[in-house]
């Protein structure tokens, strides 16, 4: 990009697209399990990967966010159990 134009019409198209991610992003109902919402990043790999692989099959990309949605839920929960232990060891200590 040279110029003005160029450098404001990219930027334009960006922020659609970023704006279209996050109300995808926005408009997934709420989970009923432990996993985690779709994030940006994982909407925006989601549909890369559906509208330009021709190599998976569609129920092959969809399995991967949600292992992935379970995984860091789990790490999450065992990160705050960790913490809460971590706390309450400290307040021992003194």
């Amino acid at each position: 990009m040279r110029g003005w134009t160029a450098w404001h019409r990219h930027i334009t198209l960006a922020m659609l697209a970023l704006a279209l991610l996050a109300a995808i992003a926005a408009a997934q109902p709420p989970s009923t399990d432990d996993r985690i919402p779709l994030t940006l990043p994982e909407v925006r790999r989601l549909l890369a990967a559906l509208v330009l692989t021709t190599t998976h099959t569609i129920t092959n990309i969809l399995r991967w966010p949600d292992w992935r949605r379970r995984h860091q839920a789990t790490a999450r929960r065992s990160h705050y159990l960790r913490q809460t232990n971590h706390d309450c060891d400290v307040s021992l200590e003194y």
